[in-house]
């Protein structure tokens, strides 16, 4: 068989130089037979082997009636099924063949994305260990928004995946970076976002208040379904191969700041998909979107409790130390993504730096010192004064004044007072 070098050097030979049979075999040291062939051939030689059957051909109806009746059933389940042998990969590449002939076709729709509508938004896990201080390392979240039309990054490290942090999160990026509202957030099954319950997705009663206080809609996708959120799953797959590469970080602080400061670099890419830099389609789409409004949401953690002897509050696992001087008292307690925040009566009697470790006392050394203060204090409280005491009387005084001797009476009474106030006998 010739290659297709010899094949397309024939033609032209026989086409362009009309040069005979004999001369192009001369020519190219084949055979007169294997250029005429070549000539007759309006296709470049290819090389096909006639196909062989397969181990798996006596048990394919086998494996067509159980998918006919389950077409979920695991390749490894169908070989159990089937007392299948010999090698699994065969058996699963056919499988994979028969399997869309009996599932319902489930094809993804490209959607057309308009200025100001549509924001994704995603969690993503660098996998890279963070440094959250007390020797503990850990891999928090990222919270990843991508715009829709214009196809700009933003993101930002939380502390935790529960509401309080994300949402202290999304209104971050919204009024620092997006400096706007967009129609709509597109979200996942997210705990802390919703999940769809009987075929109707419901949001969580936080993030509700909060796409509340916003204006804006909330899209949920359906479970099992990452192509309808493509655009921020391909941003987190960029972070990861584009970002983190080459970088070490001391702590979540230090992760922001790198982060921040290479997604204004990253957003002047040129996207292929819509043939420009985000940065020039940003001020479109960020006209189009709804202004921030005017009262700011109720964000992070907050709770009331009357602080107790410990002088502590526990905030998302940690206990933070409060002054003394609340012992007792009702206070306030807020914590957001960088600090904690105790109040009493509107005076500030705390302030810490959020602690992303877990499990941990942070202690400021002056509630610690007053405490030790008033404890001193409280040990060296003079002792109350001791009652006098109460005369008491001889009972012997009162056998004489009832002329009572040895338990018999000697005579008449002297005279005392009776209870009617007489005396003797006599009224006073």
């Amino acid at each position: 068989m010739i290659s297709v070098e010899d094949w397309a050097e024939i033609r032209r030979l026989r086409r362009a130089e009309q040069m005979p049979i004999k001369a192009i075999a001369r020519r190219l040291r084949i055979s007169r037979n294997a250029v005429r062939r070549a000539l007759a051939k309006d296709s470049p030689p290819r090389y096909e082997r006639p196909a062989r059957g397969s181990c798996v051909d006596a048990v394919e109806p086998a494996i067509i009636e159980l998918l006919r009746s389950c077409p979920t059933m695991p390749a490894t389940v169908i070989a159990e099924r089937i007392g299948w042998a010999r090698s699994l990969t065969v058996l699963k590449d056919r499988v994979r063949l028969l399997r869309p002939l009996y599932l319902p076709p489930d094809p993804a729709t490209r959607t057309a994305y308009v200025a100001g509508d549509r924001v994704q938004c995603d969690l993503w896990f660098p996998p890279v260990d963070i440094a959250l201080g007390f020797g503990q390392v850990g891999r928090p979240p990222v919270l990843v928004m991508a715009a829709g039309y214009s196809r700009m990054l933003f993101a930002v490290m939380i502390a935790s995946r529960q509401a309080a942090d994300l949402i202290a999160g999304h209104w971050l990026l919204l009024s620092e970076h997006l400096h706007a509202v967009p129609r709509q957030l597109v979200w996942d099954n997210e705990s802390a976002v919703g999940s769809w319950r009987a075929g109707t997705p419901r949001l969580t009663e936080e993030f509700d208040a909060f796409r509340g206080i916003l204006g804006c809609g909330v899209h949920q996708c359906r479970p099992r379904d990452p192509e309808a959120k493509g655009i921020v799953e391909r941003a987190n797959q960029y972070l990861e191969t584009s970002f983190l590469p080459g970088r070490t970080f001391t702590g979540p602080r230090d992760f922001n700041a790198q982060l921040h400061a290479w997604l204004p670099v990253a957003n002047t890419r040129i996207v292929r998909r819509i043939g420009c830099a985000p940065t020039v389609r940003w001020p479109v789409d960020q006209a189009a979107m709804l202004p921030l409004p005017p009262v700011a949401p109720v964000l992070g953690w907050r709770h009331q409790l009357r602080l107790g002897r410990d002088h502590y509050v526990r905030v998302a696992g940690n206990d933070y130390s409060v002054d003394p001087v609340a012992v007792g008292r009702t206070v306030q307690v807020f914590a957001g993504l960088d600090t904690v925040t105790v109040t009493l009566a509107g005076r500030p009697v705390a302030t810490h730096e959020r602690c992303w470790a877990r499990h941990q006392s942070i202690t400021d050394p002056e509630h610690h010192t007053a405490a030790l203060a008033m404890a001193r204090a409280a040990t060296h409280r003079p002792a109350p004064p001791t009652q006098q005491g109460v005369e008491q009387r001889d009972l012997s005084v009162y056998d004489t004044a009832f002329g009572i001797t040895d338990g018999y009476e000697a005579g008449p009474p002297p005279s005392i007072g009776t209870i009617d106030g007489s005396i003797d006998g006599q009224v006073a």
